[in-house]
Parts: C-alpha cells; structure tokens; sequence
C-alpha cells in the first residue's frame, strides 16, 4: 500500500473516531437534561450543541441557505414570527439565527425528539398546550420574562401549526403580546421550500429561501393593537409566499451556508 493510502486510511480513521467521540458527547450531555423542566437561564454550551450539530446534519443533507434582509435585523433581543409549512423551518431559522441566541415555542411533541429535544430545553425553547388558554398565556408570559432578562430572543409562529396547503392558516393574534410585555422590536420573516428538504434527501441538495420582511419597532409595537400587528405581518407573509418563482429575483439572496 502506498504512502498517500496509508495517509487517506488514517485520515478516514480519525475523522470517524471524531465523529463517533462527538456523538458520544451529544448522547452523554442530552441525557444529562431534565426532560420534564422548563428552562429559564440560557445554556452557550447547549446552544453550542445545538448548531454544531444542526450544521453537520446540513451539510450531510447538502441543505443551502439563501438569506435576504438579515441587515434588518436590531441588536438586542426581539419576537420572530414567520409562515410556518414544514417541520423543518424552525431547524433551518434557528440555524441561521445562530449568533442570536433563537429559541422556538414550540409543541410538546418537540420536546420528546432523541437528544435535541432535551438539548432544546436547555436553549429555552418553551412547550405550549394550544387546547389550554390559560397554559398558553403563561407560556407567552415566560417567554417574555427569557427576553426581558436577556437570556434569548423568542420566535414563535402565529399560524400556530404547521399549514399543509395553500396559503397562510388564520393568525393567532396573542402572541404579539410576548413582544409587548417584553418591550421588543417584532421581526416579520418568510421562509420557502424547507418543505422540500425530506424529499430530495439524499439524493438532491436543498435550497431554502429566507427573507427578513420587516420589523416593527419596539415603540409601535407597544402602542399598536395585536390584532393590527397580526394583520400586517399576515399581509406581508402571504404576499412573499405567493410570489412566482419567475419574480424571484435570488441574485439578491445571501449564500449563508454550505
């Protein structure tokens, strides 16, 4: 065997027992997580967890991010929304909101996914009961108190569930009060073709699209009814979605990742 065969082997062999070490460090550090417990100080060692692992699954899946408007984006902690069609949006946008500190409220179903979903948990994703009102408001009161004390920036949609046709699903208004307790700017975001990553995996890349479409201040956002802010980002959301792909002009769009 030659010299540059004996070099590619051990390569190979070390990039392996990397990745086995690495994903022994996943499984020991998930399991080490109260899977029963909210979580209301920000873990960076978690966090770190989370998107270096969601970045590996990235690039395994060949998964592109296009990015647009991102210089939008205020400093300091802010409330997300965006439409909401597949099971990945929340993994593609927390992803590349990764130097922002991004957790999801997001269904109690989230929470029992192998290793993230008590990763997650230390990040301070919240879970929330849609059928209990009165669990929902305490939910969105939690998550504004995590970014009153700057712990992270919440993103939440307002459809509510995943939408799995035309459109957007009516809006649920009340979640514009996590920005209005929290004295926040609203962040509007569309998000396309996340839908599209499971079937072409493995053997096509994805390219998912994403756009900042605009922020209401903190100050407007306070002083403006939730019904009115629903409506606005409601309006700006399908009109992204909507558009043709031969009015998408992607040149504009940012390569993010891989």
């Amino acid at each position: 065997m030659s010299f540059f065969l004996w070099v590619a082997l051990g390569l190979l062999i070390l990039l392996v027992s990397c990745f086995l070490q690495y994903l022994l460090l996943l499984i020991v550090s998930s399991c080490l997580v109260d899977s029963k417990r909210t979580y209301d100080k920000h873990s960076g060692y978690y966090r770190w967890l989370l998107n270096s692992s969601t970045g590996l699954a990235f690039l395994i899946a060949r998964i592109h991010l296009h990015t647009k408007g991102m210089e939008k984006i205020p400093e300091g902690r802010f409330l997300l929304v965006c439409n909401h069609r597949s099971k990945f949006d929340p993994i593609t946008t927390w992803y590349m909101f990764k130097d922002y500190e991004l957790a999801f409220i997001s269904k109690e179903e989230n929470f029992h996914v192998p290793f993230w979903g008590r990763i997650i948990r230390k990040c301070c994703f919240l879970p929330i009961d849609r059928e209990n009102p009165r669990k929902a408001m305490e939910t969105i009161n939690k998550a504004a108190e995590l970014i009153k004390n700057d712990e992270v920036s919440m993103a939440v949609y307002p459809e509510g569930t995943r939408n799995y046709g035309d459109g957007l699903l009516p809006f649920h208004s009340g979640v514009f009060k996590i920005a209005q307790k929290a004295n926040v700017p609203v962040v509007i975001c569309g998000i396309k073709r996340a839908d599209q990553i499971r079937r072409n995996f493995p053997l096509h890349r994805s390219d998912v699209f994403f756009e900042v479409l605009d922020v209401i201040p903190a100050e407007k956002a306070k002083s403006t009814r939730c019904n009115d802010i629903s409506d606005y980002a409601r309006e700006l959301m399908l009109s992204y979605i909507e558009q043709r792909p031969e009015e998408e002009n992607r040149y504009d769009y940012a390569r993010t990742v891989q």
